[in-house]
Parts: structure tokens; sequence; C-alpha cells
């Protein structure tokens, strides 16, 4: 099994409290940390207001540290968990993407996805368009990628993307492009769009919902002519990690105390419900175990969250120590 893990950015209420100067220097200090090993990628989200409700807090924007990690960092691979198909044109996407691969010596990775943060769209002037129209634009962008960074130039005449000789040179540095991670798992079209052209999956990593997911997408597979085991079906975990069930009871009981005061009681209880039901919750032991079932299953990547890392690095070190070296 391979590992990323998120770099705090603000998005989840990961930097409040910290100055706004002093954040981008820390999340330097945590990429180069996880560049030293074990991890094999480092991840942002692409949004723009905070969850669980949108706030006044900062969230730094998620192009912009892919391009600072670029330079940053030596090994790690760089990915979005993920970039939302609707907040840049896909030509320039696909042109931003392949000059932050040139900055990386041929590291980044694409997540994409249809978007879903209704607020954000609506404030940053996107307006909301419907589920078929938000999948559409994503089967169109994801050509124009494809077309991009296999041949320098893009031209597409689609619904929602009209497109006329691109240009993208250089091409990125790696050799078959950048790898396309086709995040979410609608059923009928997300999990088809991703059967076409993903390299990577991403979607629920609960041994039910991965395994009905991963059924699902088998059958996309087929349709149109892969194997499923050309796809590597990844999924994200918000990580809560200690040595005895003590030691995670007070980690929740502190994700508790760190939301209470900054979002609505409502929102701070679904949030709180999400860290105390989640699958990585537990001692050393039984997450290795939790892991080994999903991996049984087909699980090959997980892409992990520690809520609390941009102020004790504690827990990130602890899945690193005991964690990888039992699964990688």
């Amino acid at each position: 099994m391979r590992f990323g893990i998120f770099i705090p950015q603000g998005w989840r209420l990961d930097l409040v409290g910290i100055e706004p100067a002093a954040q981008w220097p820390l999340m330097k200090d945590l990429a180069v940390q996880a560049d030293a090993g074990p991890w094999e990628s480092l991840w942002v989200y692409d949004h723009f207001h905070t969850v669980p409700a949108p706030t006044a807090e900062a969230t730094h924007e998620a192009w912009t540290l892919m391009s600072a990690f670029a330079a940053s960092t030596e090994r790690i691979r760089l990915g979005q968990m993920c970039t939302c198909i609707a907040y840049r044109n896909p030509a320039y996407l696909a042109k931003v993407a392949a000059t932050v691969d040139h900055v990386s010596g041929g590291r980044v990775e694409m997540g994409i996805g249809a978007g879903w943060y209704e607020h954000e769209w609506l404030a940053y002037g996107y307006g909301f368009p419907s589920a078929g129209e938000r999948l559409k634009a994503l089967d169109e962008g994801v050509q124009i990628f494809r077309q991009a960074w296999e041949h320098g130039v893009a031209s597409i005449d689609g619904d929602i993307y009209q497109v006329d000789g691109a240009i993208v040179q250089p091409l990125p540095l790696q050799e078959n492009g950048i790898p396309i991670w086709i995040a979410g798992g609608g059923e009928r079209k997300t999990l088809r769009i991703a059967a076409k052209y993903a390299q990577y999956t991403n979607f629920d990593g609960t041994p039910e919902g991965f395994a009905r997911k991963s059924a699902i997408l088998a059958e996309h597979a087929r349709d149109v002519g892969r194997d499923l085991d050309e796809i590597v079906r990844s999924s994200n975990y918000n990580v809560v990690i200690g040595e005895t069930e003590r030691d995670v009871a007070d980690k929740l009981d502190w994700i508790d105390a760190h939301y209470r005061p900054l979002v609505p009681q409502e929102a701070y209880e679904r949030f709180s419900q999400t860290f105390r039901s989640g699958h990585l919750v537990g001692t050393v032991e039984q997450i290795i175990e939790r892991l080994k079932g999903v991996g049984d299953l087909g699980l090959a990547y997980a892409i992990t969250n520690f809520v609390d890392l941009a102020y004790d690095r504690s827990a990130a070190q602890l899945f690193a120590d005991r964690v990888i070296p039992e699964l990688a």
C-alpha cells in the first residue's frame, strides 16, 4: 500500500490561531518533513471557503501551493484532492500543471473532480450548474488534459468547453503525461468517467463502500474496454491515532474543543461525528488491521489527514513509524 499526507492549508480550519505570515513557513516545513519520508505524496484541497462552514479564516489556494511545494521539495509527489474542473479553464489548467511539473522535476499528480461546494461556487461567481452539467465539464476537461499533455495542443467543440488549438508547451516532464486521478463515487457517471480516463480513482474508504464502488468501477471498465487492474484505487482518511484508547479519546476531545468555537453548533456536531465515526480512528493495531482489511478489497493508496498536524506532529509521526512499515 502507498501513502500520502495532507498538508494543512486552512480549508479544514487547520491553521486557526497561527498568524497568517507564519502559515506558509509552517506548511513548507511540514512539506519538507514529509519529503524526507516515508510518505509517497503530499496533498492539498482545492477549496476557497472553509468547512464545515464558511468562515473568514485563511484558506490557501491549491495550485499556488503546488508550485511552491514543487520548488521546496525534492522527492515527494504533489497532488490535489481534488481540483474542481470549473474553477479554472481546463486548457489553462493543463498549462499550469505542465509548468508545475517542470518546476518539480516531474512529480505532479492531477486530482480532478466535478466540484460540490455550492457556497464557494456562488460566492466566486461560477454559478452552480446541475450535477449533469458539472460532470459533463469533467469529462470534457479531462479530454483536454489528455490532448494537451500527449500532443502539446488541444481542441474540443464540446457542450461546456470550446478550445481551438490551445498550445501547451513544453509538454510535462513525465513521459506519459501527468497522472489523472478522478475523484468521487458517483456510480452512474463519475465512475464511468474514471473508467474511461483515470490512472487513479479516489472514493469511499469504508469496507462496504469501497467494495461497492470497486464493483461498479469494474463494470464500467469492462464496458469501455479497460481492465480494473489498470486503475489504482485510493481513499482519503481522517486519521485519529494513539498508542492507547485513552490517547485516541483525548485526541477526539481536542478536535471537539478546536472546532466548537469556530462554527455553528449544527456544523460542529456534524463534523465531530465525521471524525468520531471515521474508519481510521483507533490505536496503532486497530488502524493496521482496518487498512489491511480494505487492502484485501483492492485499496492500493491511502491518503491521510491529521487534523492537528499544524499544532502537533506526533500523530503523523506515530503513523509513519508504526503503520506504514506494516503495509508499505
